[in-house]
């Protein structure tokens, strides 16, 4: 069992936006289904937990890029396609 839960935590941390939010949903149905033992729903808990944290941290992260990107007063942030005007 414990295999299984690290698998997983570790499958979380590479999931994507769209997917952990698709997991993470899922979970929240089944639990406010009321249906699942204590057990069953304490660990439906933890593994929303960690798929919530993965979706805030890819959403940082996009932000952070967005940022960048948009920071008009940097022209690093320029895009790596344009050339120079000469």
């Amino acid at each position: 069992m414990a295999k299984q839960s690290t698998e997983k935590h570790e499958s979380a941390e590479k999931a994507d936006f769209e997917a952990a939010l698709g997991e993470l949903e899922k979970i929240v149905e089944t639990l406010e289904s009321g249906e699942l033992s204590l057990a069953d729903s304490l660990e439906g808990f933890k593994r929303g937990v960690t798929l919530s944290k993965r979706c805030h941290q890819l959403i940082d992260e996009a932000r952070q890029s967005v940022e960048v990107l948009s920071d008009v007063e940097d022209e690093s942030s320029a895009s790596p396609t344009e050339s120079p005007a000469r």
